[in-house]
């Protein structure tokens, strides 16, 4: 940051919030309901809110009802409930349906919605303003304001017009200092200023390693004839091997709209698997296929996505401020929903800061009621539920480790699950094995009918960034791609990332080069996980940039 103190603006407030998703404004709304003279900005880094929005989604209700119980009559787009809701496990050239009465009640979709998560949070946006929250669109966090006890006092917007050269450009303004007696980080996943916390304030000690996957995301029009609205449907199994969960989704939104995507654990150990290209192949599936025959693409995303549970979350409070919804890592993996866990955590984290400045707090301490919250919440109660699915896929294979984490869900639903918690020994940037001991995959070529290459996805996604500007991917060794990824991994970044920012450049009669292109990114965060030298940094880029999702 080329940051100037001295020409900073400031503003003041008693609440910063940092990420406008739907952690972030449930917390500004429900303070704003108890408390209308505190005082509450929301910054985005996103061109509108919502527009960095990705979820499958399916929602589950239960914290809307609470934060605002007369959604419906003011008009929450919230339009299509499920009407069938199926789990299917594929083969190559099969599938099997899995009877619903298998699955423990947790794991079932009637009563909740097929929703944009993205037309959500501009929903919400548009009720936080009204109730008098600051929303700043186009503002990303860039860092962390501290006062001379080192607690937390609000944030630093990035600056604007700066070259990529670092020269200062015409167009220059230095960033703002939003100042706030707390500070709410609700980043999402793999936040950057999370991260800085984490380790600032040792957060993770005494906890599991978090856990990462990166969900990827289609939407179709599609005919008339191939939609059934209400249908949620999961796929497990293939295009995946055994030893790598993950899977698919297909949800029939109004409008004859399809949203389609893949999840895919970032534990995988090939480092020749590509997150993206398994997700073609999967729409070329003969039971996935007929859905999109006819239709047409409208948009792609991608996002990394928590998946650790509840061994992995870290201590929630910090001097000055809270981690909330997926900065805190609230996913419920089997249950591929995380909105209305971080909704319930904004509401949570709203009470107990209020309740400080009720009784003259000025900040900057760490309010560690909300982690007693936390724990007695209904969010801790869901993911004590389901906290061993995910060690017993990694540990036993998708067919059999999903079996035993059905059981032992079902005991726990019964009140008689065991008393063990099974944890998560590494990180996923740990879990590759060399190129020499895995497997090339060959993947099959685009038609550009139903399967598409990332270039042409990247242009559906709206993305873009200031060319002239820093880069904001950034690497502590310029060296190590070339030096130690190639020959160890193959370099995984070509085939990690999702939008093809990375490439390993071969020209005839040159070395190779490691080349970033970071227009293309959009922001899912794959790299900063997966990376096994830890080398990439992802940073904010100009507020603004990134994708423009439409309703994703």
């Amino acid at each position: 940051m080329t940051n100037d103190a001295a020409q900073r603006e400031h503003m003041d407030y008693d609440v910063v919030v940092v990420g406008a998703g739907p952690a972030g404004l449930s917390a500004a709304i429900r303070i704003k309901q108890l408390s209308p003279e505190i005082s509450v900005c929301v910054v985005e880094k996103g061109a509108e809110v919502g527009a960095h929005i990705l979820s499958g989604a399916v929602i589950d209700p239960i914290a809307l009802n609470e934060l605002i119980p007369d959604w419906r009559d003011k008009g929450a787009p919230l339009h299509t409930p499920v009407t069938v809701d199926r789990m299917v496990y594929l083969n190559v050239a099969s599938h099997l349906v899995v009877p619903n009465f298998v699955l423990p009640p947790l794991m079932h979709n009637h009563g909740n919605y097929i929703i944009s998560l993205g037309n959500l949070c501009r929903w919400l946006g548009q009720q936080a303003e009204a109730l008098g929250v600051e929303i700043y669109p186009g503002f990303a966090a860039a860092d962390v304001l501290y006062d001379d006890k080192g607690s937390v006092r609000g944030i630093v917007t990035g600056d604007m017009g700066v070259a990529r050269s670092g020269e200062r450009k015409d167009s220059f303004q230095p960033g703002m200092e939003l100042r706030g007696k707390y500070t709410l980080i609700a980043e999402g996943a793999r936040g950057s200023l999370a991260k800085q916390l984490l380790k600032r304030f040792d957060l993770a000690a005494g906890c599991d390693t978090q856990k990462y996957g990166i969900g990827l995301k289609e939407l179709w029009e599609v005919p008339a004839a191939n939609h059934r609205l209400g249908l949620v449907e999961h796929t497990v199994g293939w295009p995946l091997d055994d030893a790598t969960d993950g899977g698919g989704f297909i949800y029939h939104l109004e409008n004859n709209q399809v949203a389609i995507g893949y999840v895919i654990p970032l534990s995988y150990s090939n480092p020749f698997l590509s997150p993206f290209d398994e997700f073609q192949r999967f729409k070329t599936h003969y039971r996935v296929r007929p859905y999109l025959d006819g239709g047409k693409r409208i948009a792609y995303g991608a996002r990394a996505m928590t998946q650790g549970g509840f061994q992995s979350v870290p201590r929630l409070a910090f001097p000055g401020g809270l981690l909330i919804g997926c900065a805190a890592g609230f996913m419920n993996v089997p249950r591929i929903k995380g909105s209305h866990n971080a909704m319930t955590s904004g509401m949570l984290a709203a009470d107990v800061v209020v309740a400080a400045l009720r009784e003259g707090s000025e900040g900057g301490e760490a309010l560690d009621a909300f982690d007693i919250a936390y724990r007695e919440s209904r969010i801790a109660k869901e993911l004590k539920m389901v906290r061993n699915a995910k060690p017993l896929l990694k540990k036993f294979g998708t067919l059999f480790g999903a079996a035993l984490g059905v059981g032992d869900m079902w005991m726990r639903t019964l009140g008689i699950g065991f008393p063990y918690t099974l944890r998560h020994r590494k990180a996923d940037h740990e879990t590759l094995k060399p190129a020499s001991e895995s497997k090339p995959i060959d993947y099959p070529k685009p038609d550009g009918v139903v399967s598409f290459d990332k270039l042409s996805s990247v242009f559906v996604s709206n993305t873009n960034h200031e060319e002239d500007q820093p880069i904001h991917l950034r690497l502590a060794d310029p060296a190590v791609p070339i030096a130690r990824n190639l020959p160890m991994f193959d370099e995984p970044a070509q085939r990690y990332c999702p939008a093809g920012v990375y490439e390993v450049v071969r020209a005839d009669g040159e070395a190779p080069r490691f080349q970033i292109n970071a227009q293309n990114c959009v922001h899912c965060k794959t790299c900063d996980i997966k990376d096994p030298a830890q080398n990439i940094n992802w940073t904010v880029p100009e507020g603004g940039g990134g994708p423009a999702y439409p309703n994703m």
